[in-house]
């Protein structure tokens, strides 16, 4: 049993509930639109984790060793946005009145960077549990990496809420047993077992035992709980927290909608309004009798984090200044990672990569010339964590400098940077999304480009974020050969490429493939998708390096294939597809058909340069084709007069003679270029 609090904490408790019951309510009544059950039912969960136990402060929602808190269930965003109010952080009660309405700052579902002390954009049910796997990654090994004895400056605990539905979804057991494997014992999640979802009661439909699947994958479980017993909850968390080697998940067994006499328990509660007139006997029946948007100063004073949190956040700054003259440059390294700054030698080591590329010229795969680059990046940036979905030896994102990444039976960490995530392409993509959210490192990870549709809606939660997390995609075409359709790209590119705020690089050759990487490590802002081949790619010739970060760059003219003419024509290739442009390109030559070859290894990128650049490299008045092993929509976009594509999936045989059965060859795209110039011909007659 539980200690019992004293009367008067008790009454403190239940007004602090109540107070976020009644914002709830107010504010989805207020924007008709909403989910008022969660945040009524998890309000005595609130109250014993941000009323006793997580440390933040919400003068500084970014301070670096503050407890994550994460709300996986996001579409109970009221709950999260009525703590960050009532306890201190910079949210007016102007901003819950103006709940989901356009420009506040309480969205529907939370978002990072838009309202303080959001910790991650949760709503796609599963992805926030498993972007709290990232963030408890990511405390364990910093602390491993920068604590010192007697100096712990990385000591702290990711929370994390979740309901049915993201237990239901399948990334969440592709993060949580990965959780488990990793001996993440400062994670914690809470979930709200209410048995209810949008379509009913669940029994019909989720039948699983959670405890049981929770210890299967080597978590310490904590009930069934009453979930409305503030110091039932408070009890758990202090059992949870003496967890040396497990993470842990508290069941709490709830009632949506608590306090609602006509819709808690019901899926009524979920997500509509609970209307005026309920609205009015739910006041009754907890006792509330304050207009809407009006909290008692009883409710704040027993919120009020402020005092605390300045007064935790002070003591851990005296323990990071007594660390930092121990240990000068490890605090400012620290400094540095925590603030995602690149490392001071970064520009001249991008210069060195290209520059040995270009000068050595070699011919290999792209995903080889990835791994190459990446042995001089991981080299000199202890901050990048790579890892793999089951495709290490394929994708080749290991290197000298990235051992993988165990842990002992104590849980301690090897000091790896490369994670083997196991066959769990989604989980690794939102995994990788923690890790950035968390801070202190840049993810990386690798899978085969036809599997980026696993990971898509977590990478498009990196866009949306504006998170630097890279995504290395191999095996980018039908070059693959032998697997087949099943494991050809085909839509692959033009699917990434729809994705805003997410660059897409396709590089043709080792210097493309260094500078690729080279700006998506500067991205700060943005994730980035490389798509690499697996078949071996030459070396493209180029008379400089400079204009491949602007995403597309003028390869070659009709003076390099010995046409002293201007170009007549554009061909616009990415990838293993530049060379067959080359190859037309002397084709035509031999023709008397002078010819531009622009190699476009981004087209996002390419997409934000400036007019001028871009008519640079694309005159006006000039036709182009476009060459790409892919579906065509994507390039007409562009001008193109015709593409050389493939609108239909591939087959299975040799990549050699799949590119000539589909039309991928020089005399194709030289033929396709010259009946091009004779319609442009006939055209201008007319």
């Amino acid at each position: 049993m539980p200690a019992l609090s004293s009367p008067d904490t008790a009454a403190r408790d239940g007004v602090m509930a109540q107070a976020i019951r009644a914002l709830a309510m107010d504010a989805v009544q207020q924007a008709n639109s909403g989910h008022p059950g969660a945040p009524m039912g998890m309000a005595e969960m609130a109250v014993a984790l941000w009323g006793r136990h997580l440390r933040h402060n919400p003068a500084n929602p970014h301070w670096a060793d503050r407890d994550r808190f994460v709300l996986s269930n996001g579409h109970g965003s009221m709950l999260l946005y009525a703590l960050l109010h009532l306890s201190g952080y910079d949210l007016a009660m102007s901003e819950l009145r103006n709940f989901r309405q356009l420009d506040s700052l309480t969205p529907g579902h939370p978002e990072v960077d838009v309202t303080p002390g959001v910790e991650t954009t949760t709503g796609p049910l599963g992805q926030g549990i498993t972007n709290a796997v990232g963030m408890a990654l990511a405390e364990k090994l910093l602390a491993q990496e920068f604590n010192r004895p007697g100096h712990s400056i990385v000591d702290h605990r990711t929370y994390v809420f979740l309901g049915d539905g993201c237990l239901m979804e399948g990334i969440s057991h592709e993060a949580c047993a990965l959780a488990g494997a990793w001996k993440l014992n400062k994670l914690v999640a809470l979930y709200d077992d209410n048995g209810i979802s949008i379509d009913g009661k669940v029994a019909p439909w989720y039948v699983d035992d959670a405890g049981g699947r929770f210890r299967s994958y080597g978590w310490n479980v904590i009930g069934p709980i009453d979930g409305h017993d503030v110091d039932a909850v408070d009890a758990a968390l202090t059992q949870a927290k003496g967890a040396s080697t497990q993470p842990t998940l508290i069941i709490c067994r709830t009632t949506i909608g608590k306090g609602s006499p006509n819709r808690g328990g019901t899926a009524k509660a979920h997500g509509e309004p609970l209307g005026a007139d309920e609205i009015k006997l739910t006041r009754e029946a907890i006792g509330w009798s304050h207009e809407p948007f009006v909290i008692p100063e009883e409710a704040y004073s027993g919120w009020d984090a402020k005092a605390k949190g300045q007064a935790t956040e002070s003591a851990w700054t005296t323990v990071f200044a007594a660390y930092k003259a121990a240990f000068p440059e490890l605090a400012a390294e620290f400094v540095r990672r925590m603030q995602g700054q690149l490392p001071a030698g970064f520009a001249q080591l991008v210069v060195d990569s290209a520059v040995a590329a270009h000068t050595q010229a070699a011919t290999v795969a792209s995903r080889k010339a990835s791994q190459l680059a990446l042995e001089a990046f991981t080299k000199a940036m202890p901050e990048l964590l790579g890892g793999s979905a089951d495709l290490t030896g394929s994708n080749l994102t290991n290197t000298a400098s990235t051992p993988a990444l165990r842990f002992d039976e104590a849980g301690a960490p090897n000091g790896g940077r490369h994670i083997n995530y196991g066959v769990r392409e989604f989980g690794m993509a939102a995994v990788m999304n923690g890790i950035a959210l968390h801070g202190g490192y840049i993810p990386y990870g690798g899978t085969f480009l036809t599997f980026s549709d696993y990971s898509r809606n977590a990478i498009r939660m990196a866009a949306l974020m504006r998170r630097r997390v890279i995504h290395v995609f191999t095996h980018d075409s039908i070059g693959l050969g032998e697997d087949g359709p099943t494991h050809q790209s085909v839509e692959h590119a033009a699917s990434l490429r729809l994705i805003p705020n997410l660059d897409v690089w396709r590089p043709a050759d080792t210097a493309e493939t260094a500078i690729a990487w080279a700006i998506a490590l500067q991205n700060a802002a943005r994730p980035s998708a490389l798509l690499l081949s697996r078949q071996n790619l030459p070396y493209a010739p180029k008379s400089g390096l400079d204009d491949i970060a602007k995403g597309a760059y003028v390869l070659a003219e009709p003076t390099e294939v010995g046409l002293k003419k201007k170009a007549q024509a554009v061909i616009i290739a990415t990838g293993s597809e530049v060379q067959l442009a080359l190859h037309a390109q002397a084709e035509l030559a031999r023709r008397g058909i002078a010819v531009r070859v622009v190699s476009m290894p981004s087209t996002s990128v390419f997409d934000r340069q400036s007019t001028a650049y871009k008519a640079s490299v694309l005159p006006a008045g000039l036709p182009r084709v476009a060459v790409e092993a892919g579906v065509t929509d994507g390039w007409w976009k562009y001008g193109c007069a015709a593409v050389v594509g493939l609108d239909r999936y591939g087959e299975s045989a040799p990549a050699p003679q799949l590119f000539k059965h589909f039309g991928f060859t020089a005399q194709n795209v030289a033929d396709t270029v010259r009946v091009v110039l004779s319609k442009s011909l006939r055209s201008k007659r007319k």
